[in-house]
């Protein structure tokens, strides 16, 4: 076996689930970490006394800002929204639901999976979305003298993490299947964004959820939500 073979082997199968267990603790450390920053009076003894304004405040706050045009700051910039959404969706299904990742992850894991299967054609167009949706934000840090203010080098990290496994993986499928060099740099790629997400920004993966929620239950229970019916159009 070659030395390139013996790297996919190790990527895909005992390196991938070092890579899957850090980016699972990390996620785990951060919702933790958030939970216990709340403030033990002013927070968690309001929440846990409300549950009837919190819970529907954390449904709001959560599902109104995963829903293009559903919140006042979704429809204040259409098109970046719909940029926006369209890459999540392609960054949260083609790496959970196509094909070769499920089969994958039967075999890492040891257990019959269970997914569903993305079509190959859905999963190609939804790949194609996401690294145009990674390029327009590259562009928008450029030629945007409000972006590009805002950008640092652990922005750019960001873009590379989330685009380099999409356009290595649409590589692999599209023009060249039977290259072992870049299945190899599509599994470096792959183990790099699992292993770096929880220590970047894109421990939003998790963290969006958090903050939403809290501020759901701070809205629907502190700021009048009663009145509201525990929903606010933020």
């Amino acid at each position: 076996m070659s030395s390139i073979q013996q790297a996919i082997s190790f990527l895909s199968g005992t390196g991938m689930l070092i890579a899957l267990a850090v980016f699972v603790l990390g996620c785990l450390f951060h919702i933790v970490r958030y939970i216990g920053g709340l403030d033990a009076k002013k927070d968690r003894v309001a929440y846990g006394y409300h549950a009837d304004r919190s819970v529907p405040g954390i449904i709001a706050s959560i599902f109104k800002w995963l829903l293009p045009g559903a919140t006042a700051g979704w429809r204040s910039a259409p098109l970046t929204t719909l940029v926006f959404f369209c890459m999540h969706a392609g960054c949260v299904l083609v790496p959970l639901f196509v094909a070769g990742h499920v089969v994958l992850l039967k075999s890492a894991l040891g257990i019959e999976a269970c997914l569903p299967m993305l079509p190959l054609a859905f999963a190609d167009v939804l790949t194609a979305v996401t690294i145009a949706g990674v390029c327009i934000c590259a562009v928008r840090r450029l030629v945007s003298p409000f972006q590009k203010a805002l950008t640092s080098g652990a922005d750019w990290l960001i873009l590379f993490l989330t685009g380099a496994p999409f356009v290595s993986g649409f590589l692999v499928r599209v023009c060249c299947p039977d290259s072992a060099e870049l299945m190899l740099v599509h599994l470096v790629c792959g183990n790099l964004f699992l292993l770096l997400a929880p220590f970047t920004k894109l421990s939003h993966i998790v963290l969006f959820f958090m903050s939403r929620a809290q501020l759901g239950m701070e809205y629907a229970i502190k700021r009048g939500g009663q009145t509201r019916g525990g929903v606010f159009d933020w």
